[in-house]
């Protein structure tokens, strides 16, 4: 795990609900459990507060950093996605986005990479659909021109998804992370510490949370009646509600000594 994951995924999973505040010492014992260097945890942390995403905030004499507003927002909606905190049927019709075009082809790269990450998917050049608007949209279109607007396609929606997503690829990595997360579990069937139960449930939460980026979350009328997806879902957030307490456990020791 990258040193900069680890410290987002320290703020987004146990201190968004907090005031989003933790030292220094801290951070760098939380993410020693997973295995990252202390100096790289410190440079992780010097390059998200000039990125904007952290601020520092030294209290009662030690030294330590906040979650700026920024990042308070994108934490949070990634952790509803995360989680599936906000089930939303669906009604049927597609959200389409339309932007315009550019030459330039790192700005292209950009685009496409946040659209990815809302969950859309390239239905043509400057096309992007989606089960559902994004509510983050907005924010990451920022000096970009577009238009918004729902539409109900003649297609099946399993086609349609298909023809959009590589739901093939997609799902042999569900099954991948659901074998892998299987092991993770059989790993602390014995005796585990707070400090194991908390890694297992770090490395369970940033290998799931990777699928924000490719998996749109199609509702299950686009997808097939097989879909592995549901279960690795229902499996990682059996496992998370499982590990939490003692997870919370390690994460207030570490922030208290």
């Amino acid at each position: 795990m990258h040193a900069r994951s680890a410290v987002f995924d320290v703020y987004g999973d146990h201190l968004l609900r907090t005031d989003g505040w933790a030292s220094v010492a801290g951070l760098v014992r939380l993410t020693s459990a997973v295995d990252v260097a202390p100096a790289a945890t410190r440079t992780a942390i010097s390059r998200m507060v000039r990125e904007g995403w952290l601020r520092a905030d030294a209290r009662a004499g030690a030294r330590g950093y906040a979650m700026t507003d920024r990042a308070r927002g994108r934490l949070a909606s990634a952790w509803q996605r995360i989680y599936r905190a906000d089930p939303r049927p669906w009604d049927g019709q597609w959200h389409v986005v339309v932007t315009d075009h550019t030459g330039d082809r790192s700005a292209r790269t950009r685009l496409r990479a946040s659209m990815s990450y809302l969950g859309y998917a390239r239905l043509a050049p400057d096309t992007w659909i989606a089960p559902r608007p994004s509510d983050d949209l907005e924010r990451s279109l920022t000096g970009t021109a577009y238009r918004a607007f729902t539409a109900r396609f003649d297609d099946d929606p399993r086609t349609l998804a298909a023809s959009a997503w590589d739901l093939g690829a997609l799902a042999a990595s569900h099954r991948r992370y659901l074998s892998w997360l299987d092991e993770l579990a059989a790993s602390l069937t014995g005796p585990a510490s707070d400090e194991q139960v908390y890694a297992a449930r770090a490395l369970a939460v940033h290998e799931w949370r990777k699928f924000l980026f490719s998996d749109p979350d199609l509702p299950p009328e686009a997808l097939p009646a097989d879909w592995p997806g549901a279960s690795a879902a229902e499996r990682f957030l059996d496992l998370a509600d499982r590990w939490q307490p003692r997870a919370a456990a390690y994460v207030e020791h570490c922030l208290q000594t």
